[in-house]
């Protein structure tokens, strides 16, 4: 045996931790064969699954494996116990230990004792309106598993940084419509609740989709407010607004233009007709709504203005501030009606935004009060969120709008 012949170099073996990406078919044949509960047969298995994901994370920080001498004198140092939360039920978790205490599970870090699966499913939860209280009566009933109040309140609670960021993020320069509403919400304020507005404004952005620019909440709905709300817009980048559409707040129009001069200010056509029709007795409710029609439904501002003259004739005698009202708001009530009908489907009515609203009330109806703003905040972010989901097209015949809008709006809009 020639004695200068060098020993192979033996194979170091690689320490990165290997997740599996697959259960087998073995696995699977395994389970049903044993005869035991699937779903107890899951959950062990994901057990297996972390612990041995825990053991490949410590033998990448440690650089050796198992039974391997140490580079640095940092040894493994036993195992501690950790009762995790799970989407199937508490599991207990043997989680590996160095002997410097320097060791952070990428998988299960330290102080965490539920998978980020489980915050969704509380958030998810909490987003379709159930109280802290359903919640837990809900985990405690499906999986068995017991939660405090407190901690779903804490896990919700992340949910305020996104909205925090979600409210300062920049905005596009130019939204040629812009829907501006707002409904009341019941708060806690000390030992009694009171009513407050939430403030919504919804874009519809140069593409001809829909875009919520932000929620505020403050004690009433008024002209001042909104002016705060406008110039938060347009410190955030909006430089032009084509068209607001609003409801017939006093001192909203000034509000509007204070803040973008060259915005076409329309009033909603459909909250005219509801305030309109609150004078009006029931027998003579169809009759009042036809006549009104022939306002909102007139082809030419001359038209319109004809039809309510004829209106004033009929019924002022008896309903006068239905027609006070309507000259009174005329110059924004009067806008859409030069533009082409697909443009004044978008922009006569903020239906669209009351839609997105409709939403909101289906998640908070079922709360008598909230405890606070930042609740406010929380849940319908999350209800709003989820209704953007649903925004995937643009609203209908965009592109013909938007041809439309560079003819009424040249040098504000370009394609």
């Amino acid at each position: 045996m020639n004695n200068d012949q060098t020993k192979p170099e033996k194979t170091r073996k690689s320490h990165k931790p290997v997740y599996p990406d697959y259960i087998s078919l073995e696995m699977l044949d395994a389970v049903i064969k044993s005869g035991k509960d699937p779903i107890t047969m899951m959950a062990e298995m994901k057990k297996a699954l972390m612990e041995r994901v825990l053991e490949a994370e410590l033998d990448q920080h440690l650089s050796h494996a198992k039974h391997e001498p140490s580079q640095d004198g940092n040894y493994r140092n036993g195992h501690g116990k950790k009762s995790v939360l799970m989407d199937d039920g508490t599991v207990e978790i043997s989680t590996p230990r160095d002997r410097n205490g320097e060791f952070e599970p990428i998988l299960l870090p330290k102080r965490q004792r539920h998978f980020k699966g489980f915050d969704d499913k509380i958030i998810s939860m909490y987003g379709m309106g159930m109280s802290t209280r359903d919640i837990a009566a809900h985990l405690h009933e499906m999986y068995a598993i017991e939660v405090s109040h407190e901690f779903i309140a804490n896990i919700t609670d992340a949910v305020l940084d996104e909205v925090k960021t979600w409210q300062m993020r920049p905005l596009d320069a130019i939204y040629p419509v812009l829907y501006l509403d707002a409904m009341v919400v019941k708060v806690r304020d000390g030992k009694q609740i009171i009513n407050k507005s939430l403030y919504i404004a919804m874009g519809i952005n140069m593409e001809g989709n829909k875009e919520i620019l932000g929620l505020w909440l403050a004690g009433s709905e008024g002209a001042k407010f909104w002016l705060s709300v406008l110039n938060e817009l347009k410190n955030r980048g909006v430089k032009d607004i084509l068209i607001a559409c609003c409801d017939g707040l006093s001192g909203f129009p000034e509000a509007i233009n204070a803040t973008f001069p060259q915005t076409t200010v329309q009033l909603c056509i459909v909250h005219m007709i509801r305030n309109s029709l609150k004078f009006v007795s029931y027998k003579d409710y169809k009759a009042v709504t036809v006549d009104l029609k022939q306002i909102y439904g007139a082809a030419s501002e001359e038209q319109a203005l004809e039809a309510l003259l004829d209106f004033q004739a009929k019924w002022a005698s008896k309903y006068p501030m239905i027609s006070q009202s309507w000259q009174r708001h005329w110059q924004e009530i009067i806008p859409f009606l030069q533009y082409p009908e697909f443009i004044k489907r978008a922009i006569y009515t903020t239906n669209i935004i009351e839609a997105s609203n409709r939403q909101v009330r289906k998640v908070i109806k079922t709360k008598g009060s909230f405890p606070n703003d930042d609740a406010v905040y929380k849940i319908v972010f999350l209800a709003l969120q989820k209704a953007q989901k649903k925004w995937t097209i643009p609203i209908r015949e965009w592109q013909l709008a938007l041809n439309q809008f560079c003819i009424f709006f040249p040098n504000r809009v370009q394609i």
